[in-house]
């Protein structure tokens, strides 16, 4: 079998456009016959997709999980990835390492280890054979099939003292949690939108742990019974259950709790596009806003901002921090009640 070099950013996998990178590539090479020094090969067990894509596959299926499976499978065939052509998201995955590469050695993981993606699978060259099940409560599918991991990707062993699907589950948020460790300090006051759902709650709690008793943590959430658990975890000094699409409704809740400033942070956390005024309108003058979600249009977070005389800093979401798996993991064994809610709910 003929081993070859690769690139280690992955760039020998694009098949279309020439010149581009895996992610934003129209297709990729999935054949993962051909061995490279350069890639990690994964048997692939369970796709996490991110909840701005699996909620518009949702939509277009009319809530069939089967519906999803061959939206999935439809988009694997044609793009070689797991790149959503709607939301332009992806996901990441749970594996097996089945082989490592000459070049890739050295990064110690060895065939038989359990691990998971920390990259989108926007970019990783993925091969389905078929879906097992698709589970929409935690937006996972079992599947069988392979991906290749590229040298410059981050990935990490599986952990034993946690179940696996509640890993897979919080590694796919997992650059959430350490951003608001950096944007965020004792004193401050927080405004999560789409604070009940996965990356809101871990972006919650960090914020609760980084604001102090001297500072506020707001959470506004549209489902009920995810602003009830909000409500029963505690790490919200106030809950508003309202649409954060809404962004009068949003500016007008978080007013009276700010003393009519606004934020000094506020987190967009929510799956669904058009909430980048009510985020913005929550902020204080030279407030800050993060955009944690896929399905932000940056375009509208800009121009509105520029529209209606916003002077605010807007930050565009990163999945990926030094050290943020182990960041987000340690953040919810900390907490007995968070870990057992989205063990609850993920798995």
């Amino acid at each position: 079998m003929t081993t070859l070099a690769g690139d280690p950013l992955g760039t020998h996998r694009v098949l279309a456009p020439k010149g581009a990178l895996p992610q934003p590539a129209e297709r990729l090479d999935n054949d993962l016959s051909k061995v490279y020094a350069t890639e990690i090969v994964v048997d692939v067990q369970t796709l996490n997709v991110d909840a701005a894509s699996f909620r518009q596959m949702e939509e277009a299926s009319g809530g069939n999980p089967d519906g999803v499976a061959a939206l999935v499978l439809e988009t694997v065939k044609r793009r070689g990835k797991q790149h959503n052509p709607v939301t332009g998201s992806g996901g990441m995955l749970l594996g097996v390492v089945e082989r490592v590469g000459d070049l890739a050695a050295a990064r110690g993981f060895v065939p038989g280890d359990r691990v998971a993606t920390l990259i989108s699978l926007s970019l990783t060259p993925l091969w389905l054979d078929r879906v097992l099940a698709v589970r929409p409560a935690s937006a996972q599918l079992d599947v069988v099939g392979k991906a290749a991991v590229f040298l410059t990707a981050p990935i990490a062993r599986i952990p034993t003292d946690m179940p696996e699907r509640l890993v897979l589950a919080l590694l796919d948020v997992a650059g959430a949690a350490p951003q608001v460790a950096r944007l965020c300090g004792p004193g401050d006051s927080v405004v999560v939108l789409g604070a009940g759902g996965k990356s809101g709650l871990l972006c919650a709690a960090e914020a609760r742990r980084r604001v102090g008793d001297t500072g506020k943590v707001i959470g506004i959430e549209s489902f009920p019974a995810y602003a009830d658990d909000l409500r029963a975890l505690g790490i919200c000094d106030h809950v508003a259950t309202l649409d954060a699409r809404d962004p009068l409704a949003v500016r007008d809740a978080v007013a009276p709790l700010t003393e009519g400033r606004g934020a000094d942070l506020v987190l967009s956390c929510v799956n669904v596009p058009g909430v980048e005024l009510a985020a913005i309108l929550a902020a204080r003058d030279r407030g800050k806003v993060y955009y944690f979600a896929m399905s932000t249009s940056f375009t509208a977070a800009a121009l509105g901002a520029e529209g209606i005389g916003r002077d605010v800093d807007l930050f565009i979401g990163n999945g990926y921090a030094h050290d943020h798996a182990e960041h987000t993991l340690s953040l919810v064994r900390g907490s007995r009640p968070l870990h057992d809610l989205m063990q609850r709910r993920y798995t």
